[in-house]
């Protein structure tokens, strides 16, 4: 699942530098060059994270932002400004920035705080697949919104191949996630008994066996 980033920025040339570093790096980007636009599109989608100046017209990005956040809007956010001016950065935290970054944008750290507050956010909330989620901080997963009565192993497993859905898990990957070096029991017969199991609770997924090689979640 792609992660999808707002991007308010007024500066037509700079916004595309940024639309395609982001896009380089896999992720998807929507770039609006006012405030009001940007508003817009968070009633009609979700983003990931919201990437914002902070001088843009009609509405700027500290209001926008503030705006956001009086109707529970959690999504992460990081200001990109020329401002250096303590007031005006106290007043993008007190509006409920995650970060900022200041002008010129140096790619690589751009990259890396983005994923950083991906990282620590992500971690908070909810991953879902689907009608598949699980809760990373309660470690429990839900299907069609119940609750799955699944053993440590089961759990681990089953997130596992929905961390990297659509692609194959190797054998030796879930052996290191289920089994310590220092633990007994770990086998290819065991992994196929709670892949087995795992199959028969979720009806609307397949779970392929790649001979020899691993398996993978088919969403």
């Amino acid at each position: 699942m792609s992660i999808k980033i707002l991007l308010l920025e007024d500066d037509l040339l700079f916004g595309e530098t940024i639309v395609d570093l982001l896009e380089d790096e896999d992720f998807e980007v929507l770039h609006t060059t006012n405030g009001q636009d940007a508003l817009d599109a968070t009633f009609h989608q979700k983003f990931d994270l919201y990437l914002l100046d902070i001088n843009v017209p009609l509405v700027n990005g500290i209001s926008f932002l503030s705006e956001l956040r009086a109707v529970d809007d959690a999504t992460p956010a990081i200001f990109l400004t020329s401002y250096s001016d303590k007031d005006t950065l106290a007043d993008a935290f007190v509006s409920g920035a995650d970060d900022f970054i200041s002008k010129p944008v140096d790619n690589r750290e751009l990259i890396l705080r983005l994923n950083a507050v991906l990282r620590r956010t992500q971690g908070e909330k909810k991953q879902c697949l689907g009608r598949l989620c699980y809760d990373k901080h309660h470690k429990t997963i839900s299907y069609d919104g119940e609750r799955l009565e699944l053993s440590n192993k089961e759990y681990h497993l089953l997130v596992l191949l929905m961390d990297n859905a659509n692609q194959v898990v190797p054998k030796e990957l879930i052996y290191n996630e289920l089994w310590s070096s220092a633990e007994s029991g770990g086998s290819d017969g065991a992994i196929r008994v709670y892949i087995n199991r795992l199959k028969q609770l979720l009806e609307d997924f397949e779970i392929e066996n790649i001979r020899g090689i691993g398996y993978k979640l088919v969403s």
